[in-house]
């Protein structure tokens, strides 16, 4: 019974570090004030480029690198349309998501059904993982796990009690009283959007490198979807993302505990979004006002506009 609890949580935190590793930088976008409705296209960008660096170099970490370059330099795109152009962001993020599936799917076609000789492997915690059950749950993990705890603290700092965190935030509320104090606006919102997507790119990378170690077309699955409904769920919080990621998690490892039972794959594999679609209808039940979201998130702001 022992085993069954242990293997069935380390694959819950396996199953969610990338949903949270993408929560954390929609969180940071999205508290400037800019919704990026790419993080699927991103994530898929950032699996295959992580996969092809790996592929011809060996390197995991070299791979990682490139995924996360990947995921800025094609978030650039709805940076400039979202910042510098004034433009729907609602329209540019979802034409970024389908860019980046159509990139992805054209660039990984050659790789596809190739394999890694090793994928980024567990990592055990002298001393810490020796603690019975709990130890082999967190301590004994992949490093995109330790990563994306270390990440999720960092951002909750950096955002609550730092003067950029403040300036991201102040810049997502009100940016005519940021620009007021003399603050670039604009620069901050463009840098929040090329972080968030460094973080999608880094979370694909965890798909191809870590989680699996090949290269299929479609392997983000709607994950990108699953992290902006995380991203409301968490309140934009990113203490509050990590446990609504491990939540998810669970619910991916939940079919395939459930197939035994005789319930129908098909039925299993739409749990994650109905999951999601849940979470969404019990929020727009709420009052709005209390779901602590940007005042401006998702408008446009020209630069002196008064």
């Amino acid at each position: 019974m022992e085993d069954l609890i242990v293997s069935v949580a380390q694959r819950t935190l396996i199953a969610g570090t990338p949903l949270l590793i993408g929560t954390i930088g929609e969180v940071i976008c999205e508290r400037s004030g800019i919704l990026n409705l790419g993080v699927e296209g991103v994530m898929s960008i950032g699996a295959v480029a992580a996969f092809v660096v790996t592929f011809y170099t060996q390197n995991l970490w070299l791979g990682l690198m490139a995924a996360v370059l990947a995921g800025m330099l094609i978030s650039i795109i709805h940076a400039v349309a979202s910042v510098s152009l004034q433009s729907n962001q609602v329209v540019s993020g979802l034409a970024l998501t389908m860019l980046g599936l159509g990139i992805s799917s054209l660039a990984g076609k050659p790789y596809v059904g190739k394999s890694l000789t090793e994928k980024m492997n567990t990592v055990a915690i002298p001393f810490l993982s020796d603690i019975p059950i709990l130890g082999k749950i967190l301590f004994v993990q992949s490093p995109f796990f330790y990563m994306a705890i270390v990440l999720a603290l960092a951002a909750w700092f950096i955002l609550e009690h730092t003067e950029l965190g403040i300036k991201i935030r102040s810049t997502g509320e009100n940016p005519k009283a940021t620009e007021a104090q003399g603050i670039n606006v604009s620069l901050i919102r463009y840098g929040c959007i090329l972080v968030g997507g460094g973080f999608s790119g880094m979370a694909g990378a965890n798909l191809s490198i870590s989680y699996s170690k090949l290269w299929i077309e479609g392997m983000t699955a709607g994950r990108g979807w699953i992290v902006i409904a995380l991203t409301i769920f968490a309140l934009w919080n990113p203490m509050r993302a990590m446990i609504g990621a491990f939540l998810f998690g669970g619910i991916f490892v939940m079919q395939y505990l459930l197939q035994p039972l005789g319930i129908s794959p098909s039925l299993l594999a739409m749990l994650p979004y109905m999951a999601t679609l849940l979470v969404l209808v019990m929020i727009g039940i709420k009052d709005s006002k209390k779901l602590n979201a940007p005042a401006m998130l998702g408008e446009p702001y020209k630069r002196g506009e008064r």
